[in-house]
């Protein structure tokens, strides 16, 4: 049996998952797929887009629809008639979409009007906070996929509390899978830490990029302030999103950074050497949460939730949101004193991607 699946991707956190798959896909002699990948363009700096097809050895796009910028409605509306129009000529068996941007949205809104079955990768994550957009995203897409791939046993409770019981499955992260494949690689390849000056230093990574922080003045000049505070006592790292640029310039908080080293967005290899020699690890993403706890790095989440909630049960990561004495007194913790670090494997063991395309296929 040959299937056709069309992938949707559209931003960083997307392509290294969907790395994970695609390696499953063309490495797995007894499958018969062909995959289709569509980039609906959401990120599309070379930074944050094209560097991770390089380095994760992801097939080059076969359609690039070049949607970016402008309100939610707005980009999910242009990227809803670009991934449909694809749908209609490719005819695939299945659509792929993953994690919860505007582009998994688009994806799974265009395939289930066609009657195309949605297979969503990491389903069942809440953060219970509908302000969020991504929140109403990966609920929306939950709600319209006939398959449900969820990373962790909490997120299975949470879709069985919205009464989703059929065509879940719990299969593990894939963004354990790509981490176990890369890290080694990482090591050996990138020279991020030595011109940077902190190769074998102690110093702090940060990462800050979700609407929630980078729009606020207020969050944004506590969250600023704190890692200037920081940076007194150990080098900061900050690869600087392109939205919080622009934020910290227009609410005049770069005198504040002064102390902190500010860097492009990383390639993928690059961020993965930093975070794994980073002391700690503070960041308002969720994939980069996951990637500290996978590399042992105690992490000090810039928001006042999380998806990734066992991480904070195993007290390797603490939610300091935007309060500035919270975050600096958690990073010194930390950095002080490192936390122990869980026997358990919330997260799976490392084959979430076979298992995807296994289920995929049975199907």
């Amino acid at each position: 049996m040959s299937l056709k699946v069309v992938t949707v991707v559209g931003a960083r956190p997307q392509f290294i998952k969907a790395a994970a798959v695609s390696r499953a896909i063309r490495n797995d002699a007894g499958v018969q797929v062909r995959e289709v990948i569509v980039h609906t363009g959401q990120h599309f700096d070379d930074n944050m887009s094209q560097v991770f097809f390089d380095e994760l050895e992801i097939p080059a796009p076969d359609y690039s629809l070049a949607v970016s910028g402008g309100g939610h409605g707005e980009m999910t509306g242009r990227m809803l008639e670009g991934v449909e129009r694809v749908l209609m000529s490719e005819r695939p068996d299945w659509v792929l979409v993953y994690g919860d941007t505007n582009s998994t949205l688009a994806g799974a809104l265009a395939a289930v009007k066609l009657h195309i079955p949605v297979a969503h990768v990491e389903a069942g994550l809440r953060s219970f906070n509908r302000r969020m957009p991504e929140e109403i995203n990966r609920i929306v897409a939950d709600r319209i996929s006939t398959l449900l791939f969820c990373p962790t046993k909490t997120a299975v409770r949470h879709l069985q509390s919205e009464g989703i019981t059929e065509g879940v499955h719990q299969c593990g992260d894939v963004m354990f899978d790509v981490s176990l494949f890369y890290r080694e690689r990482a090591r050996d390849r990138s020279c991020v830490l030595r011109s940077l000056g902190v190769e074998g230093r102690r110093f702090a990574l940060a990462t800050c990029h979700r609407a929630e922080n980078a729009d606020d003045p207020a969050r944004l000049s506590a969250i600023v302030s704190a890692l200037h505070d920081i940076s007194l006592e150990m080098p900061v790292v900050l690869p600087l999103h392109p939205r919080t640029k622009g934020r910290i310039s227009e609410f005049g908080l770069s005198d504040r950074l002064a102390n902190v080293r500010l860097v492009e967005p990383q390639p993928f290899l690059d961020m993965i050497a930093l975070e794994q020699a980073a002391a700690v690890i503070l960041t308002d993403s969720g994939g980069v949460q996951k990637e500290a706890f996978f590399f042992g790095v105690p992490c000090v989440t810039l928001r006042d939730e999380t998806e990734w909630v066992e991480t904070v049960e195993a007290g390797v990561n603490v939610l300091a949101g935007a309060d500035r004495s919270r975050i600096v007194s958690a990073t010194q913790r930390y950095a002080s004193a490192p936390p122990l670090w869980p026997a358990s494997a919330p997260y799976g063991r490392g084959n979430a991607a076979q298992q995807i395309i296994n289920t995929v296929c049975r199907r």
